[in-house]
This record gives C-alpha cells, sequence and structure tokens, in this order.
C-alpha cells in the first residue's frame, strides 16, 4: 500500500479529506494530516480521554476499494502480540471511515535516510532479528502481508522506542481458511500486489502469493539496508508495464551471489532458502532466526538497541541541550543589560538638571564660587563686573 509513514514529525501533506479539528468516534481530536496515499490518509490526533498522541486512518465512505474496516479486523486478531500497534477505535463516520491506533515513531525508510542511506551490519541484524519476528507473527494468525518494505516497520514511541512494529495490513490476506486451515490454491493469474521494489519473483510472474514471497520481499529489504540502494532500483522505461517487465528481467539476471557479494554467507544463504520454498510449505522461522543471531554473536556484537540512528538521536539531544544552555546565557545577560540600563535611567533627571543653562538652574555650589569672584549686582544690566 502506498502510505506515507506514521510519524509525528512530519510535514503535513496533501489530503482527499480536511479533517482538522474534527472529533472521531467523539473521543479522538484530529490534530494534522501527516501522510496520504491511493488508499486514504493519516492524521496525527490526540485522545481527549487521556491526552496520549493517537494515529487516525481514514477513508472515503464511497472508497472503490474499502479496505480499513478488514485492516481494523486484521489489528484485532494481533492485538495480544508485540510489535503492532493497538486498535483504539473503528467506526463509520458522516462521509469517511476511520480507525484509529496508537501514534508510532520514525519508519525504517525515514531512519535510513537518516543515516545517509546505509545501516551498520551490526544494526541491520538488529533489524533482521525483529523483523522475522514480526513475519512469523503475521504468518501464525494465518495471514501473508503482501506489502513488505521499509516503509511499513516503523519504531515505537517513548518505552517502545526499541521495538519495530509492523504496519498497513491493507494489502494482507489469509493464505489459509479460518475454519479449515486449509491453503489456498495455487494460481497463476494475478496482478502484482505490493511495491515492485520489493516484491518476489514469484509475485511478478503473477503467481498468487504465499508466506515465501513475504519472507523473499524481507530478504530484498535487508539487502537494501546493507547495499544503500537494489540493483534494480532507478530503471527507467516508456511505461508502468514496461518499467516493471524490466525489475522482473534485472531480478532475475543478478544472481543471489552477486546481490549479497561483500557481505556475511548467512545472507545469501537466507535468499537460497527462501527462493526455493514452495508454494505452500511453511518457512522454518527458527532456522532463519537463528542463522542471523549465531551471526550476530560471532561478530562479538551485544543485543544493546543501540543502532545507527541512536548515536544521532544523542548527538541531537546534545546540540539541543547546549542551544537551551546558551538561550539562557543570553537571556540572563539580556536581564543584566536591562537592569543596568534602568539603573542608568533613574540618573537621568540630575544629569538633565546639570545641562541645564545658567539662567535656568544654578547648583549653590557654583553660585558660591561666582560670588567669590564677581560682585553681587552682577545682574544689572547683563555685564559682569570684577571686584576692585
Amino acid at each position: 500500500m502506498a502510505q506515507k509513514p506514521l510519524t509525528p514529525g512530519s510535514k503535513a501533506r496533501n489530503t482527499s479529506l480536511n479533517l482538522e479539528n474534527q472529533l472521531v468516534g467523539g473521543r479522538y481530536q484530529v490534530l494534522k494530516a501527516i501522510g496520504s496515499g491511493s488508499f486514504g490518509d493519516i492524521y496525527q490526533g490526540l485522545s481527549l480521554k487521556d491526552g496520549t498522541d493517537v494515529a487516525i486512518k481514514v477513508e472515503t465512505a464511497d472508497a472503490k476499494y474499502p479496505q480499513l474496516m478488514y485492516e481494523a479486523k486484521v489489528y484485532e486478531q494481533l492485538a495480544e502480540s508485540p510489535g503492532f500497534p493497538a486498535l483504539l477505535h473503528f467506526g463509520c463516520e458522516k462521509n469517511y471511515n476511520a480507525m484509529v491506533i496508537e501514534l508510532l515513531g520514525s519508519s525504517l525508510e525515514e531512519l535510513f535516510n537518516l543515516c545517509k542511506r546505509r545501516f551498520s551490519l551490526k544494526t541491520v541484524l538488529m533489524l533482521v532479528d525483529q523483523l522475522l519476528l514480526r513475519l512469523e507473527c503475521v504468518h501464525e494468525h494465518g495471514f501473508i502481508h503482501r506489502d513488505i518494505k521499509p516503509d511499513n516497520f516503523l519504531m515505537g514511541l517513548g518505552k517502545h522506542s526499541n521495538k519495530l512494529f509492523l504496519i498497513d495490513f491493507g494489502l494482507s490476506k489469509r493464505y489459509k481458511d479460518s475454519g479449515t486451515e486449509q491453503h489456498i490454491p495455487y494460481r497463476k493469474d494475478r496482478n502484482l500486489t505490493g511495491t515492485v521494489r520489493y516484491a518476489s519473483i514469484n509475485a511478478q510472474q503473477g503467481v498468487e502469493q504465499s508466506r515465501r514471497d513475504d519472507m523473499e520481499s524481507l530478504g530484498y529489504c535487508m539487502m537494501y539496508f546493507n547495499l544503500g540502494k537494489l540493483p534494480w532500483q532507478g530503471v527507467t522505461a516508456a511505461n508502468k508495464k514496461q518499467k516493471y517487465e524490466r525489475i522482473l528481467e534485472k531480478k532475475n539476471s543478478v544472481s543471489i551471489e552477486e546481490l549479497c557479494k561483500g557481505f556475511p554467507a548467512e545472507f545469501a544463504l537466507y535468499m537460497k532458502y527462501v527462493r526455493n520454498l514452495r508454494f505452500k510449505e511453511p518457512p522454518d522461522h527458527v532456522y532463519v532466526r537463528q542463522l542471523f543471531r549465531i551471526l550476530f554473536r560471532s561478530l562479538g556484537h551485544q543485543y544493546d538497541y543501540i543502532y545507527d540512528w541512536t548515536q544521532l538521536h544523542s548527538q541531537e539531544k546534545e546540540r539541543l541541550r547546549r542551544d537551551r544552555e546558551r538561550e539562557k546565557e543570553h537571556d540572563h545577560h539580556r536581564m543584566c543589560d536591562r537592569v543596568a540600563y534602568h539603573g542608568r535611567d533613574r540618573d537621568r533627571p540630575r544629569d538633565r538638571d546639570m545641562r541645564r543653562t545658567s539662567t535656568q538652574y544654578v547648583m549653590p555650589h557654583s553660585y558660591r564660587r561666582m560670588s567669590s569672584k564677581y560682585d553681587r549686582d552682577w545682574i544689572g544690566d547683563g555685564a559682569l563686573s570684577k571686584r576692585k
């Protein structure tokens, strides 16, 4: 789903609905737009009950392909699992449907840009562990996500700032019947669902998606973080259809060894494993997770959750602290200058008196000095006569 990430610091974007300051569900006030996409808009809101920040996702009531109610039901089923935003409300308003979930932090795509589009191996491996856990949880609940990409993984806020969340289930689908547990049938007449950059080869070839496709998309996300860009990024064509065909050609032509060159062998092992999965075969989540956990320990890293952006955030906080201290110092100097100015101002009446002419005012001691030199009748005709 081409939806922008849920971030509190994002700039407001153009939205199809102008809902600022409106009330949703009688309890949530819309504050500002923070995202928009082909399936609706996202706003930052405020809970009037406890004052917490929330994210409000809306779609028009006459949407051609309504998805919000389905997405809310998916969140309901994932409610007890860590790494998914809590569903707070879903309802139909006058001309739109609205879903309220907890507000999350920056997406991995945003953090990737913050880190100049390169993550260290330590950060990638710490993320991979959580990425795999989230995907395993989705699959265990009988769903496939079908739009695995960095934009749909967000870090939490506050005490959850080290936790990775998976969002945007508008394109997700059940891969097995909830009652019979029967797997969906294999088909090869499907249009692509998801984002072409991270889509599996089978998905681009029109094959019905299953768990293996989520796993392959996750592998492309890993290599995207390692490389900075995937080999098929930047492909151009006359139209969308031709562009997708060229991207597929590139994906098929780039070998796994070439894609993962220069990085630990575990990444190539992972890609080979997921590409060889059969349509209905359940991925061995424990195996792939252990694959990367062993690599992480062999490199001597610690699961301290200090990501590449953690240091940048610390530096930014320190910069803001210094700025505040400088501002306080400037305020102190301005206050001192103001006090000194008022002190001088109190002395000004006397200064003005001192500047007056002799015909306006004469200080007593000056008069005495003049009396000793000149006659007391010096004001006669305006002339001063010397005493003899």
